[in-house]
């Protein structure tokens, strides 16, 4: 296929090398002039996705992702699929993939999980939103950049599966962090509360995957002075935007709204950012009742 692929940074650079690694055409675009091995580098983004058969976008956020939509939709020839793995609001999911439809263009919404070792490894899982024309055209890519893809209904569906699970995610960080400084404060060892906890109901991916205890369970962030693997500004990003969901969709979330007020204060007045999101635990530790 000839692929566009606008976005090259540290996840969409080897998402697009996966697929030109497995014989596909790549061109790509970034704005800061990212190169990327086996694909050709376009000076500008309309420039990337003309005559394409896919176009993949990875973006930082939904207002950049119209700006994109609106420069490259006219430039698509009619069929192609506009593929979107950026984590970006559900509205301006749902908005783009009304201006690709009615350009004549098959429409996908698939934010990925895994992080930059899955984008590298090509082992992400992709959330798709989308008709499942659009899904059946763009699932041989998900395959070259995945190990899994999901498809969960109409457009904007993929999004909204993305906050949902990462919202998860954030609050369990932090439970599993503050569970690790209450340990601590009671002289309970950790490792004798990692080998309880991950054989009993307080299982998790945060406690058995990736644990935030330096030393403890599997290799993870915590191992390599918390540099990211997630970064804590990302894990907030998406946690805000599960809060817009929920005001859009008047939606009572509490956990939600206090992990991601959690994270605004760890990112924005203490040191969280640049750190992985897991760096709670470190946080916690410092801290006593009040």
């Amino acid at each position: 296929m000839q692929i566009g692929f606008i976005g090259l940074g540290n996840m969409g650079a080897p998402m697009a090398a996966n697929l030109a690694k497995a014989g596909h055409q790549v061109r790509g675009f970034d704005t800061a002039g990212v190169v990327v091995e086996g694909v050709t580098q376009a000076q500008i983004a309309t420039e990337a996705v003309a005559d394409t058969d896919a176009v993949i976008t990875m973006l930082p956020n939904g207002a950049i992702l119209r700006t994109v939509a609106d420069q490259i939709i006219p430039r698509m020839k009619q069929g192609a699929v506009f593929i979107d793995c950026s984590t970006v609001d559900v509205d301006s999911a749902r908005a783009v993939a009304d201006q690709a439809t009615s350009a004549g263009l098959l429409s996908v919404d698939a934010p990925v999980s895994g992080g930059i070792g899955g984008a590298s490894a090509g082992t992400l899982t992709f959330m798709a939103g989308g008709s499942g024309e659009a899904f059946a055209k763009a699932d041989p890519l998900f395959d070259i950049m995945g190990q899994k893809a999901v498809h969960c209904g109409e457009a904007g569906s993929g999004q909204a599966a993305k906050i949902c699970n990462n919202m998860i995610l954030g609050v369990t960080m932090i439970a599993t962090c503050e569970a690790f400084a209450l340990a601590d404060k009671l002289g309970l060892d950790r490792q004798k509360m990692f080998d309880v906890v991950s054989t009993s109901s307080g299982y998790s991916w945060t406690m058995n995957a990736y644990c935030p205890a330096p030393g403890i369970g599997p290799n993870s962030p915590a191992d390599n002075g918390y540099q990211p693997g997630f970064a804590a500004e990302l894990m907030l990003k998406d946690l805000r935007l599960s809060q817009q969901a929920a005001d859009s969709a008047d939606a009572d979330t509490p956990m939600g709204q206090t992990a991601t007020a959690l994270y605004e204060q760890f990112v924005e007045n203490e040191d969280g950012n640049g750190q992985d999101f897991s760096a709670m635990l470190p946080r916690f530790e410092k801290r006593g009742r009040r």
